[in-house]
């Protein structure tokens, strides 16, 4: 039934789509589609405004219009709905390669001679990547290259546009690379938040590119922190359009 009440309504012009309003939405009621943040239904949307204050652009505000009321009982389904497709959708660790977890030594490792020695090397220098996969969405939350680890994590834009991107921030850790974007943000908090409880990380270092979709990524580790519970050294790094570092 469609009474006149409060509800959010989204400038398209102004969205930008970085997916803050999507994380603040307990209720599922924003999600990300065509790069804009849009209400789904107006029956998942309270209307209280817990997503305003995340936007960077100013792009959501309260409006009062005729709109179906909010349906607690729907939003309770709609959320399970989430959580069971999530579920399904998870890969089983025997179709793609990119879901098996691999270590292997690096150029730096010092571990043996042959580390020293990788059969195929840039005119860069050696790839410092010790472990498989790195996406966000695949690494499993209790990976054993995880453990003990300092971990960096990346939008996946930064290894593109930041040229030395191995041997300021690879070396000697491991990473973990999303797009704030387009990656689904609430499995990414899951995913991180997991990771935080049970791999023992020593330190989380975000290496997000200057564009203010990227603004998402820390939002999302904070949240995961916060979800985990748990204390660690964080710090952000900003990289510039043309590779520099942001002061």
């Amino acid at each position: 039934m469609k009474i006149m009440r409060k509800i959010i309504e989204i400038d398209e012009k102004l969205c930008d789509g970085c997916g803050n309003c999507v994380l603040a939405c307990a209720e599922g009621a924003i999600q990300i589609i065509d790069g804009k943040a849009k209400v789904i239904a107006d029956k998942y949307c309270d209307g209280l405004g817990a997503c305003i204050g995340d936007c960077p652009q100013d792009a959501l505000k309260i409006i009062e219009r005729e709109a179906d009321d909010f349906d607690e009982e729907a939003v309770e389904v709609f959320l399970k709905q989430q959580k069971a497709d999530k579920k399904q959708a998870e890969p089983d660790g025997c179709g793609c390669p990119s879901t098996t977890i691999s270590t292997f030594p690096t150029a730096n490792a010092g571990a043996c001679d042959c580390a020293n020695k990788p059969s195929i090397q840039s005119s860069g220098g050696a790839s410092s990547l010790g472990h498989w996969p790195v996406q966000i969405k695949l690494v499993p939350a209790g990976a054993p290259f995880l453990k003990d680890s300092n971990l960096v994590i990346a939008a996946d834009c930064v290894p593109v546009a930041y040229p030395t991107f191995h041997a300021d921030f690879l070396k000697g850790n491991t990473v973990m690379i999303g797009c704030p974007k387009f990656d689904n943000a609430d499995e990414n908090v899951e995913k991180l938040s997991q990771v935080f409880k049970v791999s023992g990380i020593k330190s989380i270092t975000a290496v997000i590119m200057e564009v203010p979709c990227c603004s998402a990524m820390p939002m999302i580790i904070k949240k995961a922190l916060e979800k985990a519970g748990v204390d660690i050294p964080y710090k952000e790094v900003v990289v510039s359009y043309r590779g520099e570092i942001l002061p």
